[in-house]
């Protein structure tokens, strides 16, 4: 997509599904706010109330702790997610505060 514009996940697994795909896990960049909310980090995404569960894909990626309250660039994976369900985390590989 363009920069700027936005698709919520459920729109996107909708018209996806609707025309007989599966979605498979995608690389994303994400633009949102971190926050914590059933004692889990997740990112609130901008331009939509969606808010994905934030999961370091390795054991070597930084936390997101240090992002808590700020909004943020997320760079990582939503995972295929079930039929006609819309994903729900991200793997992320980086969080950049935006500035």
């Amino acid at each position: 997509m363009k920069p700027g514009n936005t698709v919520t996940l459920k729109q996107l697994t909708h018209a996806i599904t609707k025309n007989g795909f599966t979605m498979k896990d995608s690389t994303a960049t994400v633009a949102g706010t971190v926050v914590s909310a059933e004692g889990k980090l997740k990112l609130r995404v901008s331009g939509s109330n969606d808010v994905l569960d934030l999961m370091p894909q390795s054991a070597s990626t930084p936390g997101a702790d240090p992002s808590l309250g700020k909004p943020v660039v997320v760079e990582g994976t939503i995972p295929e997610a079930g039929k006609a369900n819309a994903a729900n985390m991200i793997r992320y590989r980086s969080i950049v505060e935006e500035k």
